[in-house]
């Protein structure tokens, strides 16, 4: 009687565990060895040729990724437009008039579509081009997960509320990336992507003329291309990385460390908290920032995947079957 309960309880929770990471545990770094061999290396060749006309491109690739994995988990539903049924993500706050990229998604879709129908999905798309964006700017390589499925619908509200603001204060920061099951180390990892791309004057004006917690020259410099007022330059583009933004390394720690953050959330990483030690240790060392970089985007990518018969492959990245 004893031992049968015990049995009943070890089944209990092994159910239990399977249940919590199941999703997950269903991506895998060969999934579609067999069903589309070529997937790979289709999206690579779209992603370097996209990367080698426009360079900022990387960073905008890579900012969908992680745009669509916070809202939803990483299910595409980023890439799908609005319906009569649904307000998709593309005009909340974080993402009206700054993501950029859908293009070269579609593009990458429609080359893996040619070679492998109704195969690969729009999700792993993404998480594909993210990957080859960041080895394409010289940053670290890895075994990308794949397996995941496409959603149906998208969250206006999640977009609008699950995204860090470049405003974010350091709580902020830790509580958003906490809520996606993302560490204090995962999230100032995940922040050195800002070594590459640009931002809107709209999203750093409040910083150089407002705040003290940063450089005089460097603010002085970013004034002279966003003018105070809003409704003046607001979409006029800074670097986030004044040294070499189209570069994957380290500098943007540099920065911090320098007081040339361009957004307050960036700099938010360097000025007193607890998150200090962490950005001088990947000033020290750019191997270890590219390892725990890695570590993040894998478990980013992990985020309430869609598997099994949920979801579907979308034909089409901008709207379900």
């Amino acid at each position: 009687m004893a031992a049968g309960m015990n049995a009943s309880a070890l089944c209990f929770v092994l159910l239990v565990v399977m249940a919590a990471g199941g999703a997950s545990a269903q991506l895998s770094t060969g999934f579609y060895s067999s069903s589309c061999p070529g997937a790979l290396g289709a999206v690579a060749s779209v992603v370097q040729s996209a990367v080698a006309k426009e360079p900022r491109m990387g960073a905008s690739i890579l900012r969908l990724f992680f745009h669509d994995c916070f809202v939803q988990g990483c299910d595409g539903s980023l890439l799908l437009d609005d319906t009569a049924s649904f307000q998709g993500e593309k005009t909340a706050m974080p993402n009206n008039g700054s993501v950029r990229g859908f293009e070269v998604i579609d593009a990458i879709k429609v080359a893996v579509e040619n070679i492998c129908p109704g195969v690969v999905s729009c999700a792993d798309v993404l998480a594909i081009a993210a990957r080859d964006s960041v080895v394409a700017l010289g940053g670290p390589n890895w075994a990308v997960k794949v397996g995941r499925r496409d959603s149906t619908t998208a969250s206006f509200s999640g977009a609008n509320n699950n995204i860090p603001p470049p405003t974010s204060g350091l709580a902020n920061l830790t509580s958003l990336f906490a809520a996606q099951g993302l560490s204090q180390k995962d999230m100032v990892a995940l922040s050195g992507s800002h070594t590459i791309g640009q931002a809107r004057c709209t999203n750093f004006r409040a910083h150089i003329y407002n705040e003290t917690d940063i450089d005089s020259g460097f603010a002085g410099t970013r004034q002279s291309g966003c003018p105070p007022n809003s409704g003046s330059g607001d979409n006029n583009l800074a670097p986030l990385d004044l040294q070499t933004p189209t570069a994957f390394e380290n500098n943007y720690y540099k920065n911090l460390v320098a007081k040339k953050g361009l957004l307050h959330s960036d700099q938010e990483l360097f000025n007193g908290g607890a998150t200090d030690p962490l950005v001088q240790y990947y000033v020290s060392s750019q191997s270890a920032f590219f390892a725990d970089f890695v570590a993040g985007m894998i478990k980013m990518g992990d985020i309430s995947p869609l598997t099994g018969n949920n979801g579907e492959i979308r034909k089409n990245c901008r709207k379900s079957n």
